[in-house]
């Protein structure tokens, strides 16, 4: 049986983070399906459009290449539950989808919509981030849910895309992504001086 991963995500920016969670998740699953997202619990300060071509470029910048990953903005939704329906009908039957989320959406899950169908249909796979805690309540309650959860044995980076947009801090994005941005001009904080940017 083929083994997908499910991995989106609203980076805004993506980040080197984001390129070692699918180093990882590309060693071990078969495909590794990519695309960026509205959250709806989020507010996204640059277009899904450009959020999409940094993630292409995140992907095509990948040491050594990768082959069994594949962006797909046709996967994009609002809700999980419609991205899982549209993979279902790319991909046929016979295929495990494991669903890859952050631990910093682990709380969050259980307002999402039609999640018990959701996680009827697809495996969950946690990533651990630095800053977000994973309370064994919550994963009691997603499995109640009827979650079967896995945890991954990977510590996300200590990099975020709130730290670029915050801070400029550019050990968060790739030199592609970074080169991309300033042409765009996709962020404040790429044309204050650091001087200017608030210290946190």
């Amino acid at each position: 049986m083929m083994r997908v991963a499910l991995f989106g995500t609203s980076a805004d920016p993506p980040t080197s983070g984001h390129q070692a969670i699918l180093g990882w998740l590309a060693e071990r699953y078969d495909w590794v399906a990519v695309w960026a997202a509205d959250n709806p619990f989020k507010s996204h300060q640059t277009a899904l459009e450009h959020r999409g071509m940094m993630l292409r470029l995140l992907i095509e910048g990948m040491q050594p290449p990768r082959h069994n990953i594949g962006f797909h903005p046709e996967l994009s939704s609002y809700r999980t539950w419609e991205t899982v329906r549209k993979a279902r009908e790319i991909w046929d039957n016979d295929i495990e989808f494991t669903l890859v989320i952050g631990s910093d959406l682990a709380q969050q899950l259980p307002k999402w919509y039609k999640v018990e169908d959701l996680l009827k249909q697809v495996r969950l796979l946690i990533v651990p981030r630095p800053g977000y805690m994973l309370d064994e309540g919550v994963l009691q309650q997603l499995r109640q849910l009827g979650a079967d959860v896995a945890i991954a044995d990977l510590i996300g980076l200590d990099v975020s895309s709130t730290a670029f947009r915050d801070r400029g801090d550019t050990q968060a994005v790739t030199p592609p992504i970074k080169d991309y941005i300033h042409q765009e001009h996709l962020y404040e904080c790429q044309d204050v001086p650091k001087e200017s940017l608030p210290i946190r």
